[in-house]
């Protein structure tokens, strides 16, 4: 590639060292994932972008039904007074939501509440629903939209409207309940790891942090580039608290009405913004293969000479066979302009084929994961050459993500040690006496917050690394979008 063309093409984006947000902005605008709405804090998905979310909810979707469970649509509107059954619910939502309160110019009898989550209008069903041991357990997951009207936001990260799924789960027995939780957790942990080659740390949240509502709250955290965390999605154990709230009951085998135990648990279009702050460069977006909307792009060199076109198209022909995701850039564009923008779009693997290629029964292949390497592979295996690459690519992307996060993982034990670790773009992984008064205290001194707690409880050390008093709990600190 030409160094003065790259160098050129690159200033198009903030530099990813010196300004990680602002490249972050420019790399969702320019590569086409994402356009700001007309209201504040909203966002339109453009194609591409859309494309990593179908792919997204496809692995998601075919892994809840693995899992025994099933789809379902509820409404985007929800009565206000049912946001008001549940007094520690609407406390934790009251400040983000969104109010219809007249049509046209008639005022409603009641004011209602565009969803911001559907724990309450999914429990007055369950309560019509449910009326037996045998009606257990129901396990319902909805894709949807929802509405939080957030103060500041940035696309995928934290927005007005977004698109996620949220499953609803009601069973018999707590142990049923928090199985389920933590069963879903494990499955996003899953997921990420082998989908979105992003390791994630997967632990419950304290107290402060829990879902509003949740007697639990599980979640998986996934480090960026810069260091910061990310909830990349939850699991909550309800327990009776919505149950209660909403008289969902059930008639046992033993005669007695009892109360259900829940869950809920989601992941959103976050998770976009997580693969391209974990996987992303200098020179933009890196997808892994199992997302990426294009997998491979094939492009024609010297086209105007005679076989090149029509090799290309065997060329997509014979990928496609092979179930790869293709496009074929036959644009009337310079190939340096191509390699360009298919490496800041974030494509595994660019395909090049010439007159020279041709006639070497070879075609001319690069990788995005490692910029600059070029290789060349036989045309008559490659189907199975690409496939193995793409396999080989998705492993080695999260081989470096882990590697990255495991390195950056620091144990501190004092509160100065903690400030450093986070000063150095770390996660710190400290001892803490549970008191919300330490959380406060970090929050207000670094601008950092508790992230999860492992479920590897082997104590680091005694007391607390905050206080100094006696310790309760092993827990990540880390800055966070």
């Amino acid at each position: 590639m030409d160094k003065n063309n790259a160098k050129n093409f690159v200033k198009e984006i903030a530099d990813i060292d010196n300004d990680f947000p602002q490249w972050y902005t420019d790399v969702v605008r320019k590569t086409e994932l994402v356009d700001y709405g007309p209201v504040k804090g909203t966002m339109v998905i453009r194609p591409y972008g859309y494309g990593i979310w179908e792919n997204i909810q496809k692995e998601l979707d075919t892994r809840f039904k693995d899992t025994g469970h099933v789809n379902a649509y509820f409404p985007l509107f929800i009565p206000y007074s049912y946001l008001l059954k549940e007094a520690e619910h609407v406390e934790g939502f009251a400040p983000e939501v969104a109010l219809v309160t007249h049509v046209g110019d008639e005022e409603l009898a009641e004011k209602l509440v565009v969803r911001p989550t559907s724990e309450t209008i999914i429990c007055d069903m369950y309560s019509k629903w449910i009326q037996s041991w045998r009606d257990l357990p129901i396990l319902v997951n909805q894709w949807a939209n929802v509405v939080r009207w957030e103060k500041t936001t940035r696309p995928f990260l934290r927005t007005t409207e977004f698109l996620w799924q949220e499953g609803h789960t009601a069973h018999a027995t707590e142990k049923e309940a928090q199985d389920e939780t933590i069963k879903m957790l494990n499955v996003y942990e899953e997921f990420c790891r082998n989908i979105l080659a992003m390791p994630v740390l997967t632990g419950r949240k304290s107290e402060k942090e829990k879902f509003a509502g949740a007697v639990a709250t599980y979640s998986i955290e996934a480090m960026m580039r810069d260091g910061k965390s990310l909830q990349a999605g939850t699991s909550h154990y309800l327990g009776e608290n919505f149950a209660k709230a909403f008289d969902i009951k059930y008639l046992d085998k033993d005669g007695v009405l009892k109360y259900v135990h829940q869950t809920s648990w989601g992941v959103t279009t976050r998770l976009i913004g997580a693969i391209i702050m974990v996987h992303g460069d200098e020179r933009g977006l890196a997808l892994p293969p199992k997302v990426a909307p294009i997998q491979a792009v094939v492009l024609p060199i010297a086209s105007f000479k005679p076989g090149v076109n029509k090799a290309c198209e065997k060329l997509v022909k014979a990928l496609k066979k092979a179930g790869i995701r293709v496009y074929l850039d036959d644009r009337d564009q310079s190939p340096g302009w191509k390699f360009n923008e298919w490496e800041m779009k974030g494509v595994p693997v660019r395909i090049e084929c010439g007159p020279r290629d041709i006639e070497a029964g070879v075609v001319t292949v690069a990788r995005r994961d490692q910029a600059g390497q070029k290789f060349t592979l036989p045309i008559d295996k490659i189907g199975k050459s690409i496939k193995e690459l793409l396999n080989n690519i998705q492993s080695d992307m999260y081989t470096k993500a882990k590697d990255t996060l495991n390195s950056r993982i620091k144990e501190v034990y004092s509160t100065a040690e903690l400030g450093v670790a986070l000063d150095e773009q770390c996660f710190a992984l400290a001892m803490w006496c549970g008191d919300e008064k330490c959380e406060l205290e970090v929050k207000t001194k670094f601008s950092a917050t508790t992230r999860n707690m492992p479920f590897d409880q082997k104590p680091i050390a005694k007391t607390c690394a905050i206080c100094g008093g006696k310790a309760k709990y092993k827990i990540y600190f880390a800055r966070a979008y």
